[in-house]
């Protein structure tokens, strides 16, 4: 008689172990390894003699048509997507609690509904009345999406393949449970069970398949990495509390370009989308203050232009405070000391905050010449021409390293009024767009060309 063997799964990054210890050798957490029965035991000494069938294969040209695509009618949404929902897909949508997950999910849902694609909306958080409510606040009620309210796995794909819609939303993902595992919902191996089961459901009828999920402290998907890896699609709802601007960005896309955002605004009638986001981001710009630069980044295949904000003060603390919100951390400290190594400018004993306005996050290296502008421009108290924009890579020399399609870059910022661009002095441009060009080689001569140091 075989012998049961028991697993231990590390429940932050579903690293599987021998045996239960403190610490995940994987992702380096503490007291995260939990016990659990394994899915399947499977055979012990290999798979024997029996053979399989032999899988066709096919050559790469294929004359195959691109799959068929059904659009919502929400352009951010589409866009995000890569043109519309692709039949058969697996979709993980995942974003802070209150964020407004199950707010874009129920637009969406009505939206395809109205569009003739059949939606079914499960939920296992909420129930029935709560969601009618929802939709007639925000005038959602006599759209065809039809709900329902439970969180057993088997009957959910039982009246899923009854039913057959052309997109079902599963809300949410941890709290579903299946009777073939031994464990509670929301751990490790019913996450796991639940999408495994989802997404072969959807591959086997046609489905599109949403999946809601939860995120950690650090801002990832709860449970495993492997859902992530099994779902064609994983996309991230971004914001801040106290701003009404929400960005959905695709970290993973097998139908379309990966990190494509669709900027949201929340309203009282619900997520409302913003076609031109740079104007909006750039819309609660006053008169040239110091420490503002407009940085022209481009996110996805989307060229978006935002505010960088500094604010540089005497500190009496022994450590000064570096508060960031918006950017990379690190990157700002690398800044910070090629500014104090390459140019001479010290922020010894100088309290520092950085911030993108509008709750928009920005992690191309792109951005480091708008955040070195905002810097000096916040310790000098020299305010930066209102009508320029910044863009540019710094190396750890000082030296300024050309960026990718400074040509759109140069368009949105041109679209939006700006007449003057600072950007590195090697990078190529094919034309200007009607915009003056400022061609800088490295930081020091940026310094001395702005601020008149350096």
């Amino acid at each position: 008689m075989a012998k049961s063997v028991t697993a231990f799964t590390c429940t932050a990054c579903g690293a599987a172990h021998r045996k239960w210890s403190g610490r995940c050798e994987t992702c380096g957490e503490w007291n995260t390894i939990v016990e659990e029965a394994p899915l399947s035991q499977g055979p012990g000494r290999g798979l024997g003699a029996t053979r399989g069938r032999v899988i066709p294969l096919a050559g790469l040209s294929s004359s195959e048509p691109p799959p068929p695509r059904a659009p919502s009618g929400i352009a951010e949404l589409d866009r995000v997507l890569g043109g519309g929902l692709v039949p058969g897909s697996a979709i993980l949508v995942g974003g802070d609690p209150g964020i407004g997950k199950s707010t874009l999910m129920l637009q969406a849902a009505a939206a395809f509904a109205r569009s003739g694609t059949s939606a079914v909306y499960v939920s296992g958080e909420e129930a029935g009345a709560q969601l009618r409510m929802r939709a007639q606040r925000l005038g959602l009620a006599d759209a065809p999406v039809r709900l329902g309210t439970e969180t057993a796995l088997r009957d959910i794909l039982t009246t899923l393949d009854a039913e057959r819609p052309d997109v079902a939303v599963i809300d949410s993902i941890q709290t579903l449970w299946s009777d073939t595992v031994e464990a509670a919902p929301g751990s490790v191996g019913q996450v796991r069970a639940a999408a495994h089961e989802l997404v072969t459901f959807a591959k086997r009828t046609g489905v599109a398949v949403v999946l809601v999920g939860h995120v950690t402290k650090e801002g990832q998907i709860a449970g495993p990495r492997v859902v992530e890896h099994m779902v064609d699609t994983v996309l991230y709802f971004e914001g801040e509390r106290g701003h009404q601007f929400r960005i959905l960005r695709a970290v993973k896309n097998r139908f379309g370009p990966s990190g494509e955002i669709g900027v949201f605004e929340m309203t009282g009638g619900g997520l409302a989308e913003v076609a031109n986001p740079s104007a909006l981001f750039l819309s609660e710009r006053g008169q040239p203050v110091p420490g503002s630069a407009v940085f022209a980044g481009i996110e996805g295949t989307r060229p978006v232009l935002t505010e960088i904000q500094a604010l540089v003060s005497p500190s009496t603390l022994a450590s000064p405070r570096r508060t960031v919100v918006g950017l990379d951390g690190g990157r700002v400290s690398t800044i910070l000391a090629v500014l104090e190594a390459r140019c001479g400018i010290p922020f010894a004993g100088l309290d520092v905050f950085l911030n993108v306005a509008g709750g928009m996050r920005v992690a191309e290296p792109a951005a480091d010449l708008a955040v070195a502008a905002a810097l000096l421009s916040a310790r000098e108290d020299h305010a930066l021409p209102a009508e320029t924009v910044f863009f540019g890579e710094l190396s750890l020399s000082g030296a300024l390293r050309p960026v990718g399609q400074a040509e759109n870059r140069l368009k949105e910022a041109q679209k939006l009024g700006f007449s003057h661009a600072i950007l590195p002095e090697v990078q190529r441009v094919e034309g200007g767009n009607g915009i003056r060009l400022s061609r800088v080689a490295d930081l020091t001569s940026f310094t001395g060309e702005t601020f008149g140091a350096g």
